[in-house]
């Protein structure tokens, strides 16, 4: 459909282990439902990109080049982050920063998941990196404290109602900013 929003959920941990899988799943599961939205799951830990950032008018390894059309494709994205020593992932850090153009003038939201902060000190973090990147963050974001204790055997919601509803505020807000900012740039693309 011409009129869906192109939505990239976004796994940021890659620690073997991991919770974010079950996390981002019931997420996009959630969203893939819509008739209003394309989801494209891209999980840092089956991407490979590399840790270090090139020098100075370097060209990208070719993990970073094939990533780079999947996010210029989307017009919005959900970043599903823990929280790692008061802060978000590293990978996480490095898969933004290999990108500049393709956060631009677009829609980014947030699930976090952790112990007693649920993820929202690195959520706080991520929205000045993607201010810096010309990104427009949404303002409800989904949080799970003491999220290992919050889903059942099959990834999903103990409290499925609750955060479905959450989830779906924040759904419905990445669809308005999607549709405003493709449109906006469609007209006049955006320079930054």
């Amino acid at each position: 459909m011409a009129d869906t929003i192109k939505l990239a959920v976004i796994v940021g941990s890659t620690r073997r282990g991991r919770f974010a899988p079950v996390v981002a799943g019931w997420f996009a599961d959630l969203a893939a439902q819509r008739a209003d939205l394309t989801v494209d799951v891209l999980d840092l830990a089956d991407l490979g990109l590399p840790d270090t950032l090139p020098a100075h008018g370097e060209a990208p390894p070719p993990e970073v080049v094939r990533l780079s059309p999947r996010l210029a494709a989307a017009d919005a994205f959900t970043v599903v982050t823990p929280e790692y020593n008061h802060s978000f992932p590293a990978p996480l850090k490095s898969a933004i920063d290999w990108h500049g153009s393709e956060w631009h003038a677009k829609p980014v939201a947030f699930v976090s998941y952790g112990g007693l902060s649920g993820g929202l000190r690195a959520v706080e973090q991520l929205r000045q990196v993607f201010a810096e990147l010309h990104a427009v963050t949404v303002r409800d974001t989904v949080s799970f404290h003491g999220a290992w204790s919050r889903f059942d055997e099959e990834g999903n919601p103990l409290d499925r109602a609750e955060v479905d509803k959450a989830a779906t505020t924040v759904l419905d807000r990445l669809v308005w900013w999607g549709t405003a900012l493709k449109e906006a740039r469609a007209k006049r693309p955006y320079g930054a």
